[in-house]
């Protein structure tokens, strides 16, 4: 994957997702009759100017693109005109103003919503919760989970896919809680089995929490046959193509498509030498894995995918599909979700019961963007809902200088019926502008420690 390429993937997911954020807080101004003077996308001297609308507002491109502002007419910024003073901000009862700062963060999750809608609506190819054998000591396995089993449902409430098994298995370890899970045997027999999550600790849900509980897809035995090729991914470069079968690498020969992975998983940035079988010819290949950040482990991949049998396709993948209606609703619950569980992962870093270590900043941000636009729109998409929402709820935080911290003034003045002094004003800026400072640092050392580590 090249540099050009994650940056314009990450620069392209910044500019939406920083319009939708600034375009809630415009229209929320022009609802309550604001002028609004600038609707800037970026910080610094600006690229693209224009104005338009009837208060001439300019609407900026500017060459720092990391954030955006709008900035309406207020007395505190500026001279303001005797006949415009009723529009400006300063002027608004703080209910107005309460409804235009939270409108940014409330458009990042209408747009998750549309997002997800629209996904729900074309239908995904999802992963078929059907479960290996669990290894023995393992909680799943102390349950009576065996291989082969269907999870049909938890807590009654129905399940389709591992991704919607993964989510719920995750919230309730975070809760304590203990599960009752319904699975069906490929003789359609039906058991219902409960998983007692109330002894996982906090540090164990980091990382591959079902792997540890010994809940794992059934894999089926594939040949080691190449299926999609990523565009700019290390296979394409090796000039490998779909269809290719590998028979050796490095000399060894290669049976399974899972013996292939796990030898390039434990090749991060090496040189393997294939022996490549394309129809009637036999090919030597050299391929180099890139070395990617798997849930902390270190490891090699290559970007290709295997060539799955149809036979296989139709055991393991089911297509997600849902109507207009039941795609809005199920969309508002899983941003509804992903929102509540970003705010208990929060709390829980502030109490150090989870890592700091899992927040990231706008390097590996940048990086996930890129992977995910190599993936497809779909996985690019989806990126951009999930990093919508977690826009959102960090505006939301009770800090000074985000929308959370001007929120919790204008709450403050609802309850005493008079404005923050400017003095605490200002202490909490500076206070504010420390906790973002901290936050930064953490995030900027986390990328810094990625990169260098790997």
């Amino acid at each position: 994957m090249s540099l050009l390429h994650t940056v314009v993937a990450f620069v392209v997911a910044l500019g939406i997702l920083i319009v939708v954020h600034e375009y809630g807080h415009y229209l929320a101004a022009r609802l309550c009759d604001i002028k609004v003077l600038r609707f800037s996308v970026g910080f610094g001297k600006p690229i693209v100017t224009g104005r338009r609308g009837r208060d001439g507002t300019e609407w900026t491109i500017a060459a720092i693109p990391f954030g955006g502002y709008v900035k309406m007419l207020d007395e505190r910024e500026g001279f303001v005109a005797q006949a415009d003073l009723p529009r400006a901000f300063n002027r608004q009862n703080v209910w107005k103003r309460f409804l235009v700062v939270a409108a940014g963060p409330v458009f990042n999750f209408i747009f998750a919503v549309l997002v997800y809608a629209g996904l729900f609506m074309h239908g995904l190819p999802e992963v078929r919760p059907v479960i290996a054998q669990p290894p023995a000591g393992t909680l799943a396995a102390q349950a009576g989970f065996r291989a082969g089993e269907t999870l049909r449902a938890i807590d009654n409430k129905p399940v389709r896919t591992w991704g919607e098994v993964r989510w719920r298995v995750l919230e309730a370890a975070l809760q304590h809680e203990v599960l009752s899970v319904e699975a069906i045997d490929e003789h359609r027999n039906i058991s219902v089995l409960t998983l007692d999550l109330r002894g996982v600790t906090d540090k164990e849900v980091e990382g591959d929490l079902l792997a540890r509980l010994g809940l794992q897809l059934l894999r089926p035995t594939l040949a080691p046959v190449l299926g999609r090729i990523v565009a700019g991914s290390p296979a394409e470069h090796a000039g490998l193509a779909a269809g290719d079968r590998i028979a050796r690498v490095d000399g060894s020969p290669v049976a399974t498509w899972e013996g292939l992975v796990r030898v390039i998983r434990a090749s991060p940035e090496k040189t393997l030498r294939l022996d490549v079988l394309r129809g009637d010819a036999s090919l030597r290949l050299e391929v180099r894995p890139e070395l990617v950040d798997l849930n902390g482990e270190k490891i090699g991949r290559i970007g290709a995918a295997p060539f799955v049998p149809a036979s296989h396709a139709d055991r393991m993948l089911v297509r997600v599909h849902y109507g207009p209606l039941e795609s809005l609703l199920k969309a508002a619950g899983k941003t509804y979700d992903i929102a509540v569980f970003s705010l208990r992962m929060i709390g829980k870093m502030l109490v150090g019961e989870v890592s700091w270590r899992h927040l990231s900043g706008p390097v590996t941000i940048a990086d996930f963007a890129g992977q995910s636009a190599q993936l497809g729109w779909i996985p690019y998409v989806n990126f951009l809902a999930l990093i919508s929402i977690s826009l959102g709820v960090l505006n939301l935080l009770p800090i000074p200088l985000l929308d959370g911290g001007h929120l919790m003034y204008y709450t403050v003045e609802i309850i005493k019926g008079s404005p923050v002094s400017d003095r605490a004003m200002e202490l909490g800026q500076r206070v504010g502008l420390t906790l973002l400072l901290v936050m930064m640092a953490f995030a900027f050392y986390n990328d810094l420690n990625r990169l260098l580590s790997g």
